[in-house]
């Protein structure tokens, strides 16, 4: 949760600059567990944001929206500036519970071609966007609907679970989790996400060959290190 950044007044910024979606593209199936340990173990926005849905794996370009608790006046101003390839990302100005967003926003948000929503608030009519095929990974489920009476803002910085989120960054999203990459950051991610999965798969391949993992990763002396003894 955070204010927004530069501004004095409640804004929807229209025009941002997005990581390109070739980029974004090729994130998109490597999984958040791998992005995040290639990246340095950044940018997971925390186990509390649990998708709706199960076997979806997305990426997309940050569409930011921040907006008072139970409120969802400023997730409506958001569609407009949607487009194709983008992950719309709610921040609350304070915690909350209540259900803001259901099928008929994803309804709008599919029709811009928007890949999913993250949203660290509440959600409603699951059993719809589950059939909608609209994913989303939230902090709560909750059939308590939400006003429309207070001004946020869009497509400013937000933070959720100590992550800040800017504009056009990259975000993906599966089974375990969401991962925000930084936009300036998404061609050097992907290169490193890449090798990582080349290391893993050439490691796969030992330790399924019966090799183990405590001689592979030279475990046994930190073991003796730590006290460890072995007891036949």
């Amino acid at each position: 949760m955070t204010a927004p950044s530069g501004f004095g007044r409640h804004v929807v910024v229209r025009t941002i600059e997005r990581a390109r979606l070739e980029l974004v593209d090729g994130l998109a199936p490597i999984g958040t567990a791998s992005v995040h340990e290639a990246i340095g173990k950044r940018g997971y926005l925390g186990a509390e944001l649990r998708p709706i849905q199960q076997d979806v794996r997305i990426a997309g370009t940050a569409v930011t929206v921040l907006v008072h608790p139970s409120d969802n006046i400023m997730i409506h101003a958001a569609v407009e500036v949607c487009r194709e390839g983008d992950v719309l990302v709610v921040a609350t100005t304070s915690p909350s519970s209540h259900g803001i967003f259901g099928d008929l926003l994803a309804t709008s948000l599919t029709t811009r071609g928007v890949r999913g929503l993250v949203i660290d608030t509440g959600v409603r009519d699951t059993m719809d966007l589950r059939q909608m095929g609209f994913p989303v990974w939230s902090r709560w489920v909750s059939c308590q609907g939400p006003i429309k009476a207070v001004a946020g803002s869009v497509n400013v910085p937000v933070t959720i679970g100590g992550v800040v989120i800017e504009p056009g960054d990259v975000v993906t999203a599966d089974d375990d989790g969401v991962v925000v990459v930084p936009r300036d950051e998404a061609q050097w991610a992907l290169d490193r996400s890449v090798a990582r999965l080349d290391t893993e798969a050439a490691t796969r391949e030992r330790l399924a060959a019966g090799e183990l993992g405590v001689d592979f990763y030279g475990l046994r002396q930190q073991l003796a290190d730590l006290g460890v003894e072995y007891v036949d």
